[in-house]
């Protein structure tokens, strides 16, 4: 790939030139790009599920229906999405998750790693604007929890 270095003989008047479309521009003059709220409802749960101290996403209903679908056979398993809700604009996004986290873990400085995170990757994949990213801790996970659930119930014969 070869540099090219525009000489200035003059100036340039702002007419002549195309509109300047930056990466993230999701309007521009060649045409429109649209993204469902689907993909970034992914984006952001994946990116949340990322952040060390985060048990899972969704309220209680929303898990336990996701645990009933992991156990059907074919199913899809669990879905990344749950626990997201977003709006998406034209050119912005809002984001709510609500979220399970592990027993521990200092909330606030959780919340906000969360929030550095989807903002991040939904900004850079999307070019999207996210103006706020709201959580919802919906549950402290106990590791205690998943030992006695685990255990199979004896039988009595």
């Amino acid at each position: 790939m070869t540099s090219m270095t525009a000489s200035s003989s003059g100036p340039a008047t702002s007419a002549a030139l195309p509109p300047k479309a930056s990466s993230g521009d999701l309007v521009t003059s060649q045409g429109k790009t649209s993204i469902a709220d689907s993909v970034v409802q992914k984006i952001a749960g994946i990116s949340a599920r990322e952040v060390s101290g985060v048990h899972n996403l969704g309220g209680g209903a929303s898990r336990t229906f996701g645990a009933i679908r992991e156990r059907i056979p074919g199913s899809s398993g669990p879905s990344i999405s749950q626990g997201v809700t977003v709006e998406v604009g034209e050119k912005q996004a809002a984001i709510d998750l609500d979220v399970v986290v592990e027993y521990g873990v200092a909330i606030a400085d959780l919340a906000q790693a969360i929030r550095r995170n989807v903002i991040s990757s939904v900004e850079r994949m999307t070019g999207l604007q996210v103006t706020e990213v709201n959580i919802s801790v919906d549950d402290i996970h106990i590791a205690s929890d998943d030992e006695e659930g685990s255990q199979e119930p004896s039988r009595v014969q």
